[in-house]
């Protein structure tokens, strides 16, 4: 029996789980709003409230929209480490402030660093990826002693970049002992996915490094399946386009695949239609499909973990056993060790009133 509903439990302390949020999409819009200006850097609008406004795509639907965003405050902080420090920082209070017990954090070390000729702010400096990597791992160490919650890191490799990938492999192994549990490939999908990336993530799963994608977010479902089984992944970001071909729905649904939803990026975006009683979160819920909410780029869509629970309570009629579910579904999908994830899963168990660790509810 849950103890509480969505209104009670989505407000306890430590009772939710984050699997699917951008450390550099997640930047507090007063740290970028004072550092900008620290630096002489001029930011769109006359004050602080409308330069807010200027990189809110939240409800647009609107890709181009939400990408413009980054490129407004992304050269604010690249190539600063003492601004990427405080980000990962910042973020372990945000998540706190949110009841989060733990949160993976994902971010492309590439587009932090300045040593990249081919990066797309063309921001050239001294900083390395290594050094992104080194920066973020003491920012999030220090924000998990003073915060008191877990979080760990996701490495992404960025699609049009398929030479950095060999690197971000590498980063991920030798930073395995300082929180980074995972690697992923982000970016624009309509591309093929180059050779680099599958040699890339198959190295990955050969270490035992786990495996996320982006796929089927805004292309097709056998984007989804490419991931799966070309890339290894053992979870999907987003996934919405599945529904569109129902072999390939129903095959992950029985591989047990885990969904990374984000409600509020996925209308910002336009991956998928605005009306919510046609969103492909409904079928997941139906079907009882492995999957989770959350947040995406917080900057951008300027939402927090309780607005993508009261999306799924108020617009698409999740029932409070739905949504615990997917808090479960988070934590035993998440990639810690299996005692921390049995860990986190007897947490959750207390927080939520259970009298013993069902995870599927």
């Amino acid at each position: 029996m849950i103890r509480s509903g969505i209104n009670g439990f989505a407000k306890q302390a430590r009772s939710r789980v984050e699997l699917h949020v951008h450390l550099d999409g997640a930047v507090r819009p007063s740290t970028i709003w004072e550092l900008a200006h620290t630096k002489g850097i001029t930011l769109p609008g006359a004050n602080f409230e409308e330069f807010k406004q200027k990189i809110n795509a939240r409800g647009s639907g609107s890709l181009t929209k939400f990408l413009d965003a980054f490129n407004i405050f992304m050269p604010v902080i690249l190539g600063d480490l003492q601004a990427i420090y405080r980000v990962a920082y910042e973020f372990c209070e945000d998540s706190a402030n949110q009841g989060i017990a733990y949160v993976e954090a994902r971010y492309s070390p590439h587009l932090l660093a300045t040593t990249v000729p081919d990066s797309p702010w063309k921001v050239m400096g001294d900083v390395t990826p290594k050094m992104v990597v080194e920066t973020v791992s003491k920012g999030l160490s220090q924000g998990e002693k003073d915060f008191n919650i877990k979080v760990r890191q996701i490495l992404c490799c960025i699609r049009p970049f398929p030479d950095w990938s060999s690197e971000v492999v590498y980063l991920c192994q030798e930073f395995r002992s300082k929180g980074v549990v995972g690697i992923d490939l982000a970016g624009d999908e309509s591309q093929p996915t180059h050779p680099d990336h599958k040699k890339a993530f198959q190295e990955a799963a050969r270490l035992g490094i786990s495996r996320t994608v982006h796929a089927a977010e805004a292309g097709p479902a056998s984007n989804a399946k490419a991931a799966v089984y070309e890339l290894l992944a053992q979870r999907i970001g987003h996934g919405y386009h599945t529904v569109e071909d129902e072999a390939i729905y129903q095959d992950l649904r029985a591989r047990d695949i885990h969904f990374e939803v984000c409600l509020l990026s996925s209308q910002a975006t336009g991956a998928v239609t605005l009306d919510w009683s046609k969103h492909p979160a409904i079928r997941f819920a139906n079907d009882d499909l492995n999957f989770s909410l959350n947040t995406d780029d917080p900057t951008v869509i300027q939402n927090t973990l309780g607005d993508e629970y009261d999306v799924g309570f108020n617009k698409l009629h999740f029932s409070e056993r739905v949504l615990a579910r997917t808090n479960f579904n988070a934590a035993r999908s998440c990639f810690l060790p299996r005692d921390e994830k049995d860990e986190l899963l007897n947490h959750l168990k207390e927080q939520y009133g259970l009298q013993e660790c069902c995870t599927r509810l």
